[in-house]
């Protein structure tokens, strides 16, 4: 099932079409990356989903239903740009803004007290944010975007501003919250980060939905038929070259060679599989690995977005 589905999503403004009839479909209890150059239209999505701004034509549909705008209770949204009050304490905004999403005064406090203690932050709670560091005060704003627990949260580069240790601990938080049952739209230039937690993906380009699907099939429909192979080194490396090079089954893309090992990247001629490659391989050498090369999200990514 659809937790988030839009359809046909077009948005204009003065001389610049922002969306041109965008679907996507987000998987209930899923991490969905949405993707694209700066200026794609990601942030006007994620502003119409926000009920920050409205379509000119098309739908959004909230667990099967057309969002309305008591829905915003059931949101969550990190924002690329913070917008914390820089003046006000870190405890007395987050329980404001907490009773703005619904909870109780008492409910609210409860929860506070857990996520502070969770990111070791209580010491800070009666702070002016500005007299935080910044990564301190991204951690007060993601406490703030899930205190509610929402079933629906966004998060646009929720890793900004974070060390790498801070970085983990927001991905596993991020993780939890996905087994836990939260729906989490999830927007990045990281394609690295996209990869280690995204269960799927929708990558606007020039304000059209170009690709969407879950991230290992996508991976899979962009392979090359390129094979990345390390060899024990031979005795007589340019013979076995020479040998290879008058191979029937594949041919050479490019090799290298290091004291120990020959590394070869090979493509399988047509009509042949990888079976008949690692067969002849393994009559003549000693193989060390052998492996397709699957294309990173980074290079599905470029070569998408410039086709």
């Amino acid at each position: 099932m659809y937790y988030v589905e839009t359809r046909s999503i077009v948005k204009q403004y003065t001389g610049h079409l922002a969306l041109d009839k965008v679907s996507i479909q987000v998987p209930e209890a899923k991490i969905y990356g949405l993707l694209g150059p700066n200026g794609a239209g990601k942030t006007t999505l994620i502003r119409i989903l926000n009920q920050i701004t409205y379509p000119d034509s098309g739908e959004v549909l909230l667990n099967g239903n057309p969002l309305k705008e008591n829905d915003v209770y059931h949101i969550g949204y990190l924002p690329e740009e913070r917008g914390l009050y820089k003046k006000m304490k870190v405890a007395e905004q987050a329980l404001y803004l907490a009773r703005l999403k619904g909870l109780s005064k008492q409910e609210a406090k409860k929860r506070l007290r857990y996520w502070f203690d969770k990111f070791n932050i209580r010491d800070w709670a009666d702070k002016k944010l500005e007299e935080l560091s910044k990564g301190m005060q991204q951690k007060v704003q993601f406490i703030i975007t899930v205190l509610h627990e929402p079933k629906l949260l966004i998060f646009d580069e929720p890793f900004s501003g974070f060390d790498p240790v801070n970085t983990q601990m927001i991905k596993e938080e991020i993780l939890n919250l996905k087994a836990q049952g939260s729906t989490i739209l999830f927007s990045t230039h990281n394609m690295a980060s996209v990869e280690e937690i995204c269960d799927e993906i929708g990558l606007i380009n020039k304000s059209k939905l170009i690709l969407q699907g879950k991230v290992q099939d996508i991976k899979l429909s962009h392979r090359s038929g390129i094979y990345l192979v390390k060899l024990r080194l031979p005795e007589d490396p340019d013979r076995a070259k020479s040998q290879l090079e008058k191979s029937p089954f594949f041919k050479i893309e490019s090799s290298s060679l290091d004291p120990y090992y020959w590394q070869l990247e090979l493509s399988i001629r047509d009509g042949l599989n990888n079976n008949s490659v690692f067969k002849e391989l393994y009559e003549h050498f000693e193989i060390v690995s052998f492996e397709e090369k699957i294309p990173t999200m980074h290079e599905i990514f470029i070569k998408s977005v410039k086709s």
